[in-house]
């Protein structure tokens, strides 16, 4: 992997990521941009102690534009965006409508690729190896940063999700506080620990579901689940074999299954609905540990938690999505239209081989 920083015509930082070590990127930014503005700012709610971002700026971020106007496409034709080079293979940037920004933290986009009517699951394992060093530079980067003790790498993909940019890209957020669902994990992981006498809750899960009915798929190093107690219609866990905090901590083989195995288990999810339905909508996130001062918590160190990806779709049928009403939005508690082991036997039906 060759990594080239330089800067946008605003002053944001823009990072490529080539697989080949001869690219040379010296392309710049011809656009006219002023300097970025933000007004992002944490609140705490006092009443459940967790944080809300508010950041006006955002309203005029932009929004579905044609592809011919897209944003993320490489610079070509005439056409300026924000990757000044005619082609890259991956690229992160600055957020130009951040949701964090200076002592809140920081956002950054992660485009895929230049094509722009490709997906995720579209890419060489090559590609998607490559996506996964370049999220992993981000998280040694970011973690570094004065005020920031969580990094969220995460795709958000299809209309109804809201993406509001068609091309193949998503998103690193660094909070300058432990998310709340992190701090969840954290707790059920300490209280295991005391109840069991050491034992880890991860692994135990993860020994659990490799013993049951809801596995997806198994590699030698990773292994793809429907959880227990499934929140979404379609959600699945893939976790390393061998537990690590972070990304940071794979080792190299883990590495290079990665691309064999997330690369299938996106193209499933695009085959869950039928081969007549668009493409699946979905979230993919990562949750790895907290750095800095939340790297302790009740008794547990952030060498017991588990770095593991959650994928999930809001779409529970063809043509039908799961809404997030009453129970979900208003009190937290999920109410799933799809038993977990039906879905984990749909997803293993829809095997490629």
């Amino acid at each position: 992997m060759k990594k080239t920083s330089t800067r946008l015509a605003d002053g944001r930082e823009l990072i490529y990521y080539d697989l080949r070590d001869d690219i040379v990127r010296d392309a710049a930014d011809r656009r006219p941009l002023d300097r970025t503005v933000t007004t992002s700012e944490i609140r705490r709610d006092p009443l459940l102690g967790d944080s809300v971002a508010v950041a006006s700026h955002r309203q005029g971020r932009t929004y579905h534009p044609p592809a011919d106007e897209c944003p993320l496409c490489p610079t070509r034709d005439g056409r300026l965006s924000e990757i000044p080079d005619s082609s890259y293979d991956v690229a992160v940037f600055e957020n130009r409508f951040p949701s964090l920004a200076g002592d809140s933290g920081r956002c950054e986009v992660v485009c895929f690729t230049s094509d722009h009517d490709a997906s995720f699951a579209d890419l060489t394992e090559d590609q998607a190896r490559l996506v996964l060093d370049a999220w992993t530079d981000r998280t040694s980067e970011l973690s570094q940063l004065p005020a920031v003790e969580q990094v969220f790498c995460f795709e958000n993909r299809g209309a109804e999700i809201g993406v509001t940019l068609g091309h193949p890209h998503g998103q690193i957020y660094a909070y300058p506080f432990t998310t709340p669902r992190t701090a969840l994990m954290l707790r059920s992981l300490a209280a295991h620990k005391e109840a069991t006498g050491g034992d880890n809750l991860f692994d135990d899960v993860l020994a659990r579901e490799l013993a049951g009915e809801r596995v997806v798929l198994e590699g030698e190093h990773w292994a793809a689940f429907v959880p227990y107690a499934a929140h979404w219609p379609y959600e699945v866990h893939l976790y390393p074999k061998r537990r690590v905090p972070d990304l940071l901590a794979l080792g190299e083989a883990a590495r290079t299954e990665f691309a064999q195995v997330y690369l299938e288990l996106l193209r499933r999810f695009d085959r869950i609905f039928g081969t007549g339905e668009p493409p699946t909508p979905y979230i993919a996130a990562w949750h790895q540990a907290p750095f800095g001062a939340s790297a302790e918590f009740d008794g547990v160190t952030r060498d017991d938690f588990a770095l593991h990806l959650e994928l999930f779709t809001v779409r529970r049928t063809p043509g039908k999505l799961k809404f997030l009403a009453g129970s979900e939005s208003g009190m937290n508690v999920f109410i799933n239209d799809v038993p977990p082991e039906r879905a984990a036997e749909r997803l293993r039906e829809v095997a490629s081989s």
